[in-house]
């Protein structure tokens, strides 16, 4: 099947599950999101069960998944377990009972919702070990809840649960788990696209792909192996699942923290689907500024890590904890201060000052960071921001900033800049660039205006910047003495050369030139004194009238 009926297909599938909330009721409620992740999550896990099955027993390759499903039923328990113990950790187990057929089946019996949501609890139960993630107080929020409970009217629950079970049975996604990253990540948005809008203290902002793509292949070098991927305010995950991709999922281990539990469920929803449910134990929900859960393996201090991807909120009103976070116990990871509150727009307190901070604190020795900011932190003459980029400089890890069109996020209007780190690069060949003119304005779902970057100018922006060439008006080459003097601006702007065109004339050609320019000159300054007079005379008829 090729990949584009494949999408097609899936896509279909999650449009018809939002119908049917749309048909309960339950369109654009606060509990969408819950059910339609969770129940294309039951049936991503319920295929890949099967999918594994043929895998680990060569006498079930070619059969059907309904034939398959037959065949395990009458299995032995003993059997049964045998082949669960040969299936990949990223599987989930699941019993027999738990198969999407068995609730087909059974989907005509009194109270189905009963059923359904038992089922969905016991999965969840049954896997907790591994699917799961932790609270900041170390309980687990497992995979799935009862659904029907979203349904307020106790006679529509059963036909609810019917009419998922039903669009489940229609629908097989063994085609994809051949499909890498590239697919997934495109489902995954269109998954979550109505639902990952400003949401919680947090508020968070999707990242595009593209700007995703982008840190990744900068950022990453090939051969990595065993190193660790960290994001302090990880939303959905779109940076820390491009940076895995580019490193190898099976080369990586990520470490995420995030205060809203929306953003976490779809974040353990992202590594599920991509191959990463080793990092699950390793998604906590919490605040980050606050309680960072990561500790070193002494347990006397933070972990560190080889790479951090974030882009954090920017403005966001934490004045309940402000105080807190300017004591002693907080000020070596705070070094440059914390942002005071405003007498008027609490809200507006610059937040991503402070994961700024937390991400270069938590750097490795050979650590390498980018994160995105707002592009007005690059040239800020004083205050937190100007001691975070002084910190950089003196301490020389700075690689450099790429400045991105306005609107590359469809939900702010910020212009923004990607801020690189890399404690490596102690000798200065820092890379300053402006690509704030590239891009396509187009209007996103007919409403808001976005900035689209092109495959082409997405590559330009990367290989240019990968090989620190020069380009006027796009892209500088700086030492660190170079920022110094130009006190501490971090913008490309302000390093780019100043041309100025030469035309070389005769003197001849230069004299009629100047000649023309004096005659054009008097006939505009007799216009103007004969302009002049005809306001006089007006005025003096006005006045005499």
């Amino acid at each position: 099947m090729q990949t584009r009926d494949i999408t097609q297909q899936t896509k279909s599938m999650i449009d018809d599950l939002k119908a049917i909330c749309t048909n309960y009721g339950l369109g654009n409620a606060s509990s969408e999101y819950k059910i339609i992740t969770e129940v294309f999550l039951y049936k991503f896990l319920n295929d890949k069960f099967i999918y594994e099955a043929k895998k680990v027993v060569p006498e079930f390759k070619d059969l059907s998944a309904t034939d398959l499903e037959i065949i395990m039923s009458k299995m032995s328990e003993d059997d049964y377990e045998l082949m669960l113990m040969d299936f990949a950790a990223s599987t989930a187990r699941l019993k027999r009972e738990h198969y999407i057929s068995y609730l087909f089946n059974r989907q005509n019996e009194v109270g189905f919702h009963t059923l359904f949501d038992n089922t969905l609890v016991d999965i969840a139960n049954y896997n907790i070990d591994i699917f799961s993630v932790q609270t900041g107080g170390q309980s687990k929020i497992r995979l799935f809840d009862p659904l029907s409970q979203y349904v307020i009217e106790v006679e529509k629950k059963d036909n609810f649960c019917r009419a998922i079970i039903s669009k489940l049975a229609d629908f097989n996604f063994e085609s994809v788990f051949e499909q890498k990253y590239d697919f997934f990540a495109a489902i995954f948005e269109y998954l979550i696209k109505d639902y990952n809008k400003d949401f919680g203290k947090y508020a968070e902002y999707y990242t595009p792909h593209s700007i995703a793509s982008i840190i990744a292949k900068i950022m990453v070098p090939h051969g990595e192996r065993n190193v660790t991927v960290y994001d302090p305010a990880a939303g959905s995950g779109t940076l820390v699942l491009a940076l895995a991709h580019e490193i190898g999922e099976e080369n990586c281990f990520i470490f995420t923290q995030d205060i809203s539990q929306k953003s976490n469920e779809f974040l353990r929803l992202n590594l599920i689907l991509n191959n990463l449910v080793h990092s699950l134990p390793n998604i906590v929900h919490d605040d980050t500024l606050l309680n960072p859960r990561h500790l070193n393996k002494r347990k006397d201090g933070l972990m560190t890590y080889d790479y951090i991807v974030s882009n954090p909120p920017f403005n966001m009103d934490f004045s309940d904890s402000r105080d807190t976070l300017a004591g002693e116990k907080y000020q070596n990871r705070f070094f440059a201060g914390v942002p005071n509150i405003p007498d008027k727009n609490k809200s507006g307190m610059s937040v991503y000052l402070m994961f700024l901070q937390h991400i270069i604190y938590s750097l490795g020795e050979k650590g390498k960071a980018a994160i995105v900011v707002p592009t007005g932190f690059l040239t800020a003459g004083s205050g937190i921001q100007k001691k975070i980029r002084e910190h950089l400089v003196e301490n020389k890890m700075l690689r450099g900033v790429i400045s991105m069109p306005s609107n590359i996020f469809a939900n702010t209007g910020t212009n923004v800049s990607v801020l690189f780190i890399d404690k490596e690069n102690t000798e200065g060949n820092v890379v300053l660039m402006d690509a704030s003119k590239l891009g396509e304005k187009v209007k996103e779902d007919g409403k808001n205006q976005k900035t689209v970057l092109s495959p082409e100018e997405i590559n330009r922006i990367i290989d240019t910047f990968n090989a620190a060439k020069p380009v006027d008006d796009f892209c500088v080459t700086v030492n660190y003495e170079d920022i110094t003097s130009k006190k501490l601006s971090f913008s490309a702007g302000q390093y780019f050369d100043v041309k100025i065109e030469y035309l070389e004339l005769t003197k001849e050609e230069f004299n009629r030139k100047i000649a023309t320019y004096t005659t054009n000159l008097q006939t505009y300054f007799a216009e103007s004194e004969q302009l002049q007079n005809n306001i006089f005379e007006i005025l003096k008829k006005v006045k005499y009238e």
